[in-house]
């Protein structure tokens, strides 16, 4: 059964799971904005781009790696991301990063997923917008973050993962900010770390 999350949450993947998880999926999904046209006739629909994104810390707190539409695996291969969606056309997830946490370097210690509007709308603007994580194994979803409520913000540092006692656990950050890429975000992730 999912969480749904709230700011600050923190829980164990493998309990909510149910079992060890060795592969997560970040999935974000949304849907474009309809707009009316003049009298109701001529609507159509604003492109929206959020951008699913993930930075890999060390055990000191600096950036290892990062994977998004530009470089869509890590260094290493344990992170993957399914490709640049620009529209949010379709149902179900628009971009997807799968870990395979057992192959993750053991010189990793977080890894922390952030959302960001590409082209500027704020998520009050964005209809049906949200990030959840999913067991690979089985397709269930374990926690669920519904974005469109947060408001006038154009990004959001979604969640941590992290190692604690050889236990992989997610600490859901949900703190908005501004910015494009995940680079806007890096100074308001380091308090998270």
């Amino acid at each position: 059964m999912s969480v749904n999350l709230q700011k600050g949450q923190k829980i164990s993947l493998d309990k909510e799971a149910g079992s060890a998880l060795s592969r997560v999926v970040m999935g974000l999904g949304w849907d474009a904005v309809k707009s009316k046209g003049f009298f109701g006739f001529g609507g159509g629909s604003a492109e929206v781009d959020l951008d699913a994104s993930c930075v890999l810390f060390d055990t000191e707190n600096r950036p290892l790696d990062v994977v998004w539409f530009r470089q869509l695996k890590s260094q290493d291969g344990s992170v993957v991301h399914s490709g640049d969606n620009r529209t949010g056309a379709g149902d179900g997830d628009d971009e997807q990063v799968t870990v395979s946490l057992n192959s993750v370097p053991a010189n990793v210690k977080s890894i922390v997923f952030t959302v960001n509007s590409f082209t500027g709308q704020t998520f009050e603007q964005v209809q049906n917008a949200y990030c959840r994580l999913i067991n690979a194994a089985d397709g269930k979803e374990v926690a669920r973050f519904n974005l469109s409520v947060q408001g006038k913000h154009s990004a959001q540092i979604m969640a941590k993962l992290y190692r604690h006692n050889g236990e992989w656990k997610m600490h859901a950050i949900g703190e908005n900010g501004t910015g494009r890429t995940f680079d806007d975000l890096l100074p308001q992730i380091a308090p998270h770390l």
